[in-house]
């Protein structure tokens, strides 16, 4: 059961990508120009994550449990409003998957960058 959630959860990912991919495709130009800002967000937050955790000196599991949570903005959830607006919201839709995606290939670099950046201890 604990692993249960994870391929629902890819399973739904994959669908509401698919869905929309021809969203994203027709409005390309709009969709590329805030993907800058997303890399910007992504590439800021871990390091304003760390700053933070050594103000405070967290030990190594709080810091990056903070990285990590300021890092994620968990685009999906706003998902489903942006496709009940009361205004064609497919430009939003295509935005917000298209945040997800950024910040999914962002994660995987953070499993990898958070423990050199916050090592076994606060003052690392």
């Amino acid at each position: 059961m604990a692993w249960g959630p994870l391929p629902l959860m890819a399973l739904t990912l994959f669908l509401v990508i698919g869905a929309e991919v021809p969203r994203i495709e027709n409005a390309l130009g709009d969709v590329l120009g805030v993907v800058p800002i997303y890399i910007a967000y992504a590439v800021a937050a871990p390091v304003v994550g760390w700053a933070i955790a050594r103000l405070f000196r967290l030990d190594a599991g709080a810091g990056r449990a903070l990285v990590f949570s300021a890092s994620t903005r968990n685009s999906l959830v706003v998902l489903p409003l942006a496709l009940a607006a009361p205004f064609d919201g497919g430009l939003v839709a295509a935005v917000v998957v298209t945040q997800t995606l950024v910040e999914l290939v962002a994660e995987l670099g953070y499993i990898r960058l958070v423990p050199r950046l916050l090592g076994r201890s606060s003052e690392s």
